[in-house]
């Protein structure tokens, strides 16, 4: 099972340095990935509709392609996983474009997590309609690949257009693109076109989901031989949690398991690196 760590750029407040010591740090500690969240725009909460998510214009947060592409360039070995990208707010080429060079650029290091997104507010800013996000990423995934796989494509779909041109340079491999989300709309479009999935929580909902995935698949036909399961295990606070949930989740044949020092009152990089070493210590082996 491989293990990574979440950046945590929420309380690092876009300190250029914190992403180099960090990510050097995660390479030198042995995790297999480094996870970040993805987000451009941060919205108040006072408004109506209400946003519930978890974040407002007080957070911060890095481009993800930008962030992983800087580190690439400075490290050797650690891959890098959007957890997740908001993909239905983007402009699907251009989204081929700069994973396709940020996968060539890291030799092969890069895993692409989507997911449809709850802020409203963001797609309006990025001229996308939140109303039609599902349906739109369905058709993005199959567009996605063809884009990476075909010299000169065509395609017509009902969001998304391309006649007679192509991706150059292609990446040298058609990157994985795995599902994120908490609801049976991810779990169906994962059963039918992902590569893997992204829980966030415990095991005993990941394992839940993977019911449903798995109850898809079969309506599907789809054998998910190869499949990948990543938990960001949330709740492994310390130490001995954290070695606990990967016990759990290897058991229950987990393939990734992303470990957090997000939320435990850390007030420096320096604070995180070295809660991020305690549990490197406990789990990688």
């Amino acid at each position: 099972m491989q293990i990574g760590v979440v950046y945590p750029q929420t309380e690092m407040r876009g300190d250029p340095e914190a992403v180099r010591l960090f990510g050097a740090a995660a390479e030198q500690l042995g995790y297999d990935y480094l996870l970040a969240y993805d987000h451009v725009v941060g919205a108040s909460h006072d408004r109506e509709p209400a946003l519930t998510g978890p974040y407002t214009e007080h957070d911060p947060f890095h481009d993800p392609f930008v962030l992983f592409a800087y580190l690439a360039g400075m490290t050797q070995r650690i891959e890098f996983a959007t957890g997740i990208l908001i993909l239905p707010q983007r402009q699907t080429v251009l989204v081929a474009r700069q994973a396709a060079d940020l996968d060539l650029l890291s030799g092969g290091r890069f895993r692409l997590g989507v997911g449809t997104g709850w802020n409203y507010v963001e797609y309006d800013a990025l001229g996308q309609d939140f109303a039609v996000r599902g349906p739109r990423m369905d058709e993005q995934v199959e567009f996605l690949r063809r884009l990476w796989a075909e010299p000169l494509l065509t395609f017509e779909g009902k969001f998304d257009r391309i006649d007679k041109a192509s991706l150059v340079p292609p990446p040298a491999r058609s990157i994985p693109i795995w599902m994120g989300g908490f609801a049976d709309p991810a779990f169906r479009r994962a059963a039918r076109c992902g590569d893997g999935f992204m829980f966030a929580g415990s095991v005993e909902n990941a394992l839940i989901g993977w019911q449903r995935i798995q109850h898809y698949a079969a309506e599907y036909g789809r054998d998910l031989t190869g499949f990948g399961l990543d938990l960001t295990a949330l709740r492994a606070r310390t130490p001995d949690e954290a070695d606990e949930i990967a016990g759990q989740w290897r058991a229950a044949g987990g393939t990734h398991l992303t470990l957090s020092t997000l939320k435990r009152k850390l007030d420096s990089v320096e604070a995180h690196i070295d809660h991020m070493a305690q549990l490197a210590a406990r789990v990688i082996t």
